[in-house]
């Protein structure tokens, strides 16, 4: 099982960290010890001092695909859900600054919570999601505002890598990330379906 991670795929997201506009899609990965399940909570690691929330769509894919054609990536899931993209803003900048790559900033253990999912077929288009802290929403998103569609994106990352069953692709955050405290309590929509719903010790 892979995690797959979309970079820069809200316009709004790449202004707010400055970031320029990708031309075709970015991506990178976490390890399978980034995943926490069943609302289990997130601990903060001692290694950093601003982790930030990234709320994503997460696609589940279901069937074995190499170079699939964008018009046929729509057979290869059929569940969307929710999941945090845990990020170490602070080495991530310094990463950034020195041309190094990202994994200690974004795949260390347990960056990657992961909520339920909902039968892809049952969802709306667009699909709205939003992340609530402490009652409050401080993302929210649509797939309108994507730069690269869900198919879009299956088929790029299919020329490189082999997607298996089981694989998670993380599609994007939209804009409003920012910081996390201890206490704080996280919970993740799609519509107004809570999935995602645990604390950061």
């Amino acid at each position: 099982m892979k995690i797959i991670c979309i970079g820069r795929n809200y316009i709004e997201h790449a202004k707010e960290l400055n970031n320029p506009v990708p031309k075709e899609p970015v991506f990178f990965m976490k390890p399978d010890s980034a995943l926490i399940r069943n609302n289990k909570p997130f601990f903060l690691p001692d290694f950093s001092n601003e982790v930030h929330h990234e709320i994503e769509l997460v696609l589940k894919i279901d069937r074995l695909g190499k170079a699939i054609e964008e018009k046929f990536a729509h057979r290869y899931f059929h569940e969307v859900g929710i999941g945090v993209d845990f990020t170490a803003r602070d080495l991530q900048r310094v990463a950034k600054e020195k041309g190094l790559p990202w994994e200690k900033a974004k795949a260390f253990d347990g960056s990657a919570p992961l909520g339920g999912f909902l039968p892809a077929d049952t969802l709306p288009d667009p699909i709205t999601f939003r992340l609530d802290i402490n009652g409050k929403t401080v993302q929210q998103g649509t797939t309108a505002d994507l730069i690269f569609s869900f198919d879009r994106v299956i088929a790029y990352i299919s020329r490189f890598i082999t997607l298996r069953t089981g694989d998670l692709i993380f599609t994007g955050t939209p804009a409003g990330v920012g910081p996390v405290k201890r206490n704080d309590r996280l919970q993740g929509y799609i519509g107004d379906r809570l999935l995602l719903d645990f604390v950061v010790k």
